[in-house]
């Protein structure tokens, strides 16, 4: 069940073409990309894990998975955002990039005890092209 608080932490995405590091003759495209996770919630949270799905206009797909972001697992306290960037490789100049970012929170009960609450945040699929690709 989803608890309420948790559409209060949202995910945006931002992503950049890297000339300088592509090559295009051999079908070398890299994209960085900057995510910015917004905690509205009364409460802390943490990122575990993530999962990606990315496509390139060949319709390969390629899914990862793996823990915490850039090598950290970054607690986000209510009325904070968390960024970072990272990067992505395709073989065409156009591509998407669509996740989700699995967390938890730390909860009191009604005796005091704590626990743990998983829940997952989605990251809207967004547009990796080169300039000038799509009018």
């Amino acid at each position: 069940m989803m608890d309420q608080d948790n559409a209060l932490v949202t995910a945006i995405a931002q992503a950049q073409y890297i000339p300088q590091q592509s090559d295009p003759e051999n079908k070398r495209y890299v994209f960085s990309y900057t995510i910015s996770i917004r905690n509205d919630s009364p409460k802390p949270c943490q990122l575990l894990s993530r999962h990606w799905v990315i496509q390139d206009a060949n319709h390969k797909v390629e899914e990862v998975y793996g823990e915490g972001v850039i090598g950290d697992q970054p607690i986000i306290k209510s009325g904070e955002t968390y960024t970072y960037t990272s990067g992505a490789i395709l073989e065409t100049e156009i591509g998407t990039m669509e996740g989700r970012y699995f967390m938890v929170r730390t909860l009191k009960t009604d005796d005091q005890k704590p626990r743990v609450e998983e829940f997952e945040i989605a990251v809207p699929k967004f547009l990796l092209c080169i300039p000038r690709t799509l009018h």
